[in-house]
């Protein structure tokens, strides 16, 4: 599939800067190696904590909660579209049959691809295929040699963008990996969007929020790959991705983004924020129910507008303390939140989306085994995109770059626990010979069969070095933290750019120049 999605051959992918996925990266630059540039597939059986009655029974409360109770679209057009549908619109309240969204639902594709301006980065998206993305939208960034939070810059945000070009096992761009609180908000979607587009030739990600920023960012992509107007709406280059204002509300500026996207061929994620107890029925189940919903009701209206739009239904359900009201992630709770709404993003043929998640304030032990809970629920419910699977702190509210490192040689494992080789039972790998020869008085590790495995029989993680603590004590023993952030350093030092036509970036610089004198975008909804 991987190379059914290249377009190397191409003479344009080559001179938009394409054709090759940035061989300073594919093994590692000289900070360290990792492993090459692959799409993962996740082969395993997701887990189904549902039964087929448990699956109807969601579904059932969530078309009640369209037929009966409606959600509020907070989007004029919106609404008149709904109408032209035929659905129930009471002020801002939208009632739909059933049949309605089922059949809208039914059209979007169970699987597509993202092609970003270098064409050997094409995501699938669907299927088994499993994709990893950078922590987005944090307002503040664990700043280490100080030992505290400090609020993001631009050139914290650059830095991270770094870190999400160089990791191999990061498949697209998110949202800001920090919001940059230094650039006037009139403007920093046009500054950071130039940066990303500059500095990574992944897929990206745009935010919607207002006609101004998403038509701004989809001209910026255009742009930065090369393509005619009609080369940009032929396949998806870019996504956005919304949040529903839960419970049971969409609002102006995300739907009005979403629907300047479809109508130019890009991919949309409709990703209700529901937490139980606080946002949603404090069950799993009522959560649940509450988010398909919410989903659904936006999904259906982009079906209606542009039949077979790319789209992808997102979770983000979990618990809160109640004690406090806080978010809780990375919890029991979470964990099968997600893999409920995977039973039921299959049950609509949608693709999934979820996200690595965690509650800890700073890069330790609690943020990694939270991040480690959450990042197996999305392997386990399928996901095919997880937002935020690197660098998540506080429930969102700080960027790591060590953090980032750390998260990333956790995705590396999960990478190779799912490559076939790991559960191969050819003949070959069952090695009775190897058995036989070395029989009961011997060991393995210098006959002739190991040998011949011997680079590629195991994992060997670029963190931790699998060292015990007499061997790090005896070198000068440091916690994992502080060699990510050496690593994190070093990656920074050896960072190169990759490739774009100069007369390409010349035209993105101008742009972003001529958008800025005309005012940027209006910073009041």
């Amino acid at each position: 599939m991987a190379n059914d999605l290249t377009e190397a051959a191409n003479p344009k992918a080559r001179r938009r800067g394409g054709g090759r996925a940035g061989n300073a990266q594919r093994r590692g630059s000289a900070a360290h190696e990792q492993m090459s540039w692959r799409i993962p597939v996740n082969h395993d059986r997701p887990t189904e904590p549902l039964t087929e009655e448990g699956v109807q029974a969601i579904h059932d409360g969530a078309m009640r909660v369209l037929e009966e109770i409606g959600i509020e679209f907070l989007n004029e057009e919106a609404l008149a579209l709904f109408r032209q549908a035929g659905c129930t619109v009471e002020g801002t309240n939208v009632r739909m049959g059933r049949d309605w969204v089922m059949e809208m639902v039914a059209r979007a594709p169970r699987e597509f691809s993202i092609t970003p301006r270098n064409p050997e980065r094409t995501l699938p998206i669907g299927g088994r295929y499993l994709l990893f993305g950078n922590v987005s939208s944090p307002p503040n960034y664990w700043d280490l040699e100080i030992g505290r939070k400090v609020p993001g810059t631009r050139a914290h945000c650059a830095n991270l963008f770094r870190l999400t070009q160089h990791f191999n096992c990061i498949h697209f761009a998110g949202g800001y990996p920090v919001e940059p609180v230094d650039v006037h908000p009139s403007v920093r979607h046009l500054d950071v969007l130039f940066d990303k587009l500059t500095l990574t030739d992944k897929v990206c990600h745009a935010y919607s929020l207002g006609r101004e920023r998403i038509e701004d960012a989809m001209e910026m992509v255009r742009i930065a790959g090369g393509y005619t107007e009609e080369e940009f709406r032929a396949t998806p280059r870019m996504y956005t991705n919304i949040n529903s204002t839960s419970p049971l509300k969409h609002d102006q500026p995300m739907i009005d983004g979403c629907l300047r996207m479809i109508r130019r061929g890009q991919a949309v994620i409709v990703t209700p924020f529901t937490l139980a107890g606080a946002m949603a029925p404090v069950t799993m189940a009522g959560a649940v129910t509450l988010s398909i919903a919410e989903a659904l009701s936006a999904i259906a209206l982009f079906q209606w507008v542009q039949p077979g739009c790319p789209c992808v239904i997102g979770t983000f359900t979990s618990n809160v303390d109640m004690r406090s009201g806080a978010p809780a992630f990375g919890t029991p709770e979470y964990m099968r939140a997600t893999q409920m709404t995977g039973q039921m993003a299959r049950f609509y043929g949608l693709p999934l989306r979820a996200s690595g998640t965690c509650t800890a304030n700073v890069p330790d032990a609690q943020a990694m085994w939270e991040t480690c809970n959450s990042l197996w629920s999305a392997v386990q419910s399928g996901t095919n995109m997880v937002y935020h699977a690197a660098g998540w702190l506080e429930g969102g509210l700080i960027a790591s770059p060590e953090k980032f490192v750390m998260d990333c040689e956790m995705l590396q494992m999960i990478q190779r626990y799912m490559e076939p080789a790991i559960w191969d039972t050819t003949p070959d790998s069952i090695a009775l010979d190897a058995i036989r020869e070395v029989g009961s008085a011997g060991h393995y590790f210098g006959i002739a069969h190991t040998q011949a495995r011997y680079e590629t029989a195991f994992y060997a993680p670029f963190v931790s070095d699998w060292r015990n603590w007499e061997a790090f004590d005896a070198a000068g023993a440091v916690w994992t933290a502080e060699r990510a952030h050496r690593l994190y350093k070093e990656i920074l030092h050896h960072f190169e750019e990759p490739p774009m036509d100069p007369a390409i970036r010349q035209e993105l610089t101008e742009f972003v120049e001529r958008r800025k004198r005309e005012g940027g975008a209006p910073t009041d909804f």
